[in-house]
Parts: C-alpha cells; sequence; structure tokens
C-alpha cells in the first residue's frame, strides 16, 4: 500500500493520545509499518522548540509562538513524516496543522488564513488523508485535564474561553472539509469512540 497519513485533533483533555495509542495497535496487528509520532516535539530539533513553546516562562508573542509552532512542523514533516510516507507507512501523529490554524488563529485571534498559509508552505503542502476529531466542551475537557494530577504547561493554564474558542474552530475547520475529517464526540466511552474511528479508517485502509 501507499503511505497513509491520519492526525489526531481537539482541545487539550479530550482523549487524543489514548485513541492514537489504541488505533497503533490495531493497524499493526494487520501488518502494517505504522510510524506514531506528535508535534510540537517529534524530533529531535522538535523537542527543544517544544520545551520553549511550553515549558518556558514568561510571554510568548502569538505571532512568535505560531512561527514556532510551524518551524517544528517543517522539520517534522521533511525528517520523519515524508520518508516514512515514501515507504508506504502509516502515520499517526498526534496534532498537525489544524491545531495551529485553531489555537494560534482563533484562540490568539491571529487570521486563520493566514497561520493555514504560513503551515502549508513550512509542510510544502501536505495534507492528511484522514483527520480524527476528538470533540468535547472546553469545561469537560479541563476537568478530565484537572483529573490528571500532571502540572499544566504554559498552554493549559490559559483560561477556559481560549479553549472554547478554539473547539468552535476546529469544528468550523471540520464543516469546511467533511471528506478529510471524522468527528468524535469524545463524551463517549472510550470503547464506543475506539470502534468508531476504527470503522472509518478501514475504509481508508481499503
Amino acid at each position: 500500500m501507499t503511505g497513509l497519513f491520519i492526525t489526531f485533533e481537539g482541545i487539550d483533555g479530550v482523549g487524543k493520545s489514548t485513541q492514537a495509542d489504541a488505533l497503533e495497535q490495531r493497524i499493526r496487528a494487520l501488518g502494517h509499518d505504522v510510524v506514531r509520532t506528535l508535534e510540537p516535539g517529534g524530533t529531535e530539533l522538535g523537542q527543544e522548540i517544544r520545551n520553549l513553546l511550553l515549558h518556558r516562562k514568561g510571554h510568548v508573542a502569538p505571532r512568535a509562538e505560531a512561527l514556532l509552532f510551524s518551524a517544528d512542523r517543517a522539520h517534522h514533516v521533511a525528517t520523519k513524516i515524508r520518508p516514512a510516507l515514501a515507504e508506504g507507512k502509516v502515520v499517526i501523529s498526534d496534532r498537525y496543522f489544524d491545531s495551529s490554524i485553531a489555537y494560534q488563529g482563533a484562540g490568539r485571534e491571529l487570521s486563520m488564513a493566514e497561520v493555514r498559509q504560513i503551515n502549508l508552505w513550512a509542510v510544502d503542502n501536505l495534507i492528511p488523508h484522514l483527520t480524527v476529531l476528538l470533540d468535547l466542551d472546553a469545561e469537560t475537557a479541563r476537568s478530565r485535564r484537572n483529573g490528571t494530577g500532571q502540572e499544566p504547561d504554559r498552554l493549559e493554564r490559559e483560561k477556559i474561553e481560549y479553549f472554547e474558542a478554539t473547539r468552535q474552530a476546529f469544528l468550523s475547520l471540520a464543516e469546511s472539509e467533511p471528506d478529510r475529517f471524522f468527528v468524535v464526540n469524545a463524551g463517549q466511552s472510550v470503547e464506543a469512540m475506539q470502534a468508531q474511528i476504527w470503522a472509518r479508517v478501514q475504509h481508508e485502509l481499503g
């Protein structure tokens, strides 16, 4: 088979990592070679950029933040994602450019169109075959995050309005590209979500 590029999107706390892990296991069980990655931080350089973005103390200007995310993404695509796809592998990424459009475009009140344009240039127009959007209201998602006991990073400490604006931006993106996006209600059980996602991915696997 040719390479297949699947991304998981949604605000923090919706269960992207759990669902991506489950999907990876099911695809591997069919004998496919899977590359599991994330953004920011999917490469060694990306880990350094991730630290700047999520753990640096102090203010980061919105445009600088957007450019740092796109820089991480450009290197990630060039050195990890494109080579894997060229070898016919399945790439599953926890976040991709839709996160920047939603978080930096809507959440930071930059132009969503401009953030999209910057990111498409950064990835040389590499579009995922399928984007799974896990949708949940911001208040419930925050409660889930708080329940993990982990110290929130710089972005996770934002106000609830930031996450709700980001959520609405994700839904708007999904509405504009219904063939690429698969929206899943993240208020369901983990098992119900897994079943829905697997049914959709089987279609992509052919």
